[in-house]
Order: structure tokens, then C-alpha cells, then sequence
């Protein structure tokens, strides 16, 4: 029969190989998070980026021709649909011939850019990597010109090129799945895996919530959004009043420090203070 002293002895025994293990794992995590940090040649700030540009950029094209698939895409002739095509394509050629201009090719490597609009109620857009964009006809009754339309499109083609999608799916692959490689992931944990992109790109409505935009996230999208559109020739001050009728739009909202998007006054105020920046690349454009 063991003693007092031997189970206590066993107990701190186990005790401790606990920790060991948890030490090992933590450093393990760590080491994992700060091998998966990249410069990003947008924003200037170092990025989590655990999966990469080119596999997503291949998880979005099989994504996007299976969501226009399943949607009522309108027609090009569509008055509509050709309004985005415009606007996307004057976009993406100044994005293009901008990066193109300041050596940074790579910020766009494999691009091939591609607009839809699909016939649905929801006040929404996104891009995925490649550029792969969508725009909801619920959406244009808010933006309500073609320049508002601009700033909307700029914003999410932003957060593409930013890498915004791949920086919350990397968080979220370490929070889920531990830190898993994406090949590893896809192989192993595939539906999982397709879920968190679909999550991060805020696509669809049947795998869950989509995972929160940060607030810095937000904040650059809409300062490179507008340079984006003011680079197209779209005057970027439309962006303040399309923003406050989305806020008058939006209804009940939760304080801001609870909340992982800048509220309504901030977003408004901060664009302000982007607008001079902005607007010196539209005076180029015009």
C-alpha cells in the first residue's frame, strides 16, 4: 500500500509532466505564430499568414464558380449587372496599373479579376482572393449612384488585397484546428476547412457566423477603398453620405468597445481624415 509521501510523490510527478507538455505545446504555438508573420507590401504591418496567397487563390476560384452556381447571377445586358462590371473594371485596372507602376507585382500575383451580380435581398458585397468579386442587388438601392458603388467595391477588393480573409482564417486555423497547415487541413479536416474559408470571406449563410472583421481590418479597408475608387476616377467623398445611410439603415448597434467593427461616428470621422489623401489620387485620376 502506497504511502501519504509516494501519492503525493506521483501526483507532483504528474503535475509536472502536465506542465512540461503544456510548456512544449505553448512553445510549440508560438513558434508557429511568429513563423507565420509576413510584411504585408499594402498596409506596412506584419500579418499572421498561415495559409498561402496561392491556395487560397485556387480555394476561391472552386468556391466562386459553386456560389455562382447555386445564385441567380443577372445577365451582363442587366443594366444593373453592368454598372458593377464597370465599376469593377475601372477599379481593378487602376489597382493593376498602380502596383504595376510601383514594382509590386507581386501584391496582385495570379489576379484574375471577375465581377458578378446576383439577384438577392441581402445588403452585401465581398472579394475573395484573386478578385473574385460579388455584388447583392440589395445592396445598390443604398448606394444609389454609381460612384457610392465605387467606395463599397474598393473596400472589399481592399480587404482582399490586404489579405484580410487570410489573416482572420490563419487566427482562426490556430484557434480550431491548432496551427494545422492548410494542406494538412484540407486533407485531414476538410469540411472544416472549407467552412472556415467560406466564414472568412463572408460568403453564404449555412456554415455558421461569419468570423468578425477586426477593427483595424475595417479601418484600412476603408482607407485603401477609397484610395482605390479615387484611383478609378470616383470621387471618394461619396464614401461619407453612402456611410450614413448605411448607419440610418442599420438600427440598433452595440458600443463600439464591445463591438469588433469602428462604430458609425468613428468609421465617418476617420474616413474624414483619410479624405485628403484620397483625394489627391483623384485629382490624378481625373
Amino acid at each position: 500500500m502506497k504511502t501519504f509521501q509516494q501519492i503525493t510523490s506521483s501526483k507532483n510527478r504528474v503535475t509536472k509532466i502536465g506542465l512540461q507538455v503544456k510548456k512544449h505545446l505553448l512553445l510549440i504555438l508560438v513558434s508557429t505564430l511568429l513563423a507565420g508573420c509576413a510584411l504585408n507590401l499594402v498596409t506596412g504591418r506584419n500579418q499572421l499568414s498561415l495559409v498561402p496567397e496561392s491556395e487560397l487563390q485556387l480555394m476561391a476560384t472552386d468556391q466562386y464558380d459553386a456560389f455562382l452556381s447555386e445564385h441567380k447571377v443577372l445577365s451582363p445586358n442587366n443594366k444593373e449587372a453592368a454598372m458593377v462590371d464597370r465599376v469593377g473594371a475601372r477599379i481593378s485596372n487602376a489597382i493593376t496599373k498602380y502596383y504595376n507602376s510601383q514594382g509590386q507585382q507581386s501584391v496582385i500575383e495570379g489576379y484574375k479579376w471577375e465581377f458578378n451580380t446576383v439577384d438577392d435581398p441581402a445588403v452585401n458585397a465581398w472579394c475573395m482572393p484573386g478578385g473574385k468579386v460579388v455584388v447583392y442587388t440589395g445592396l445598390l438601392p443604398v448606394t444609389q449612384s454609381e460612384s457610392a458603388l465605387a467606395i463599397v467595391v474598393g473596400h472589399e477588393i481592399a480587404h482582399a488585397i490586404a489579405k484580410h480573409g487570410s489573416e482572420r482564417m490563419s487566427q482562426a486555423m490556430v484557434q480550431q484546428l491548432g496551427g494545422m497547415a492548410l494542406q494538412v487541413a484540407m486533407s485531414q479536416k476538410p469540411q472544416e476547412t472549407q467552412n472556415l474559408f467560406m466564414q472568412a470571406y463572408g460568403i453564404g449563410s449555412t456554415v455558421g457566423a461569419v468570423l468578425p472583421w477586426s477593427r483595424q481590418q475595417e479601418t484600412e479597408a476603408d482607407q485603401y477603398g477609397l484610395i482605390f475608387a479615387a484611383m478609378a476616377g470616383y470621387n471618394p467623398q461619396e464614401a461619407i453620405p453612402f456611410w450614413e445611410r448605411m448607419s440610418n439603415a442599420g438600427g440598433a448597434k452595440p458600443p463600439e468597445f464591445l463591438s469588433t467593427h469602428p462604430s458609425d461616428e468613428t468609421r465617418i470621422r476617420k474616413l474624414k481624415q483619410f479624405m485628403p489623401e484620397a483625394m489627391k489620387y483623384y485629382s490624378q485620376a481625373k
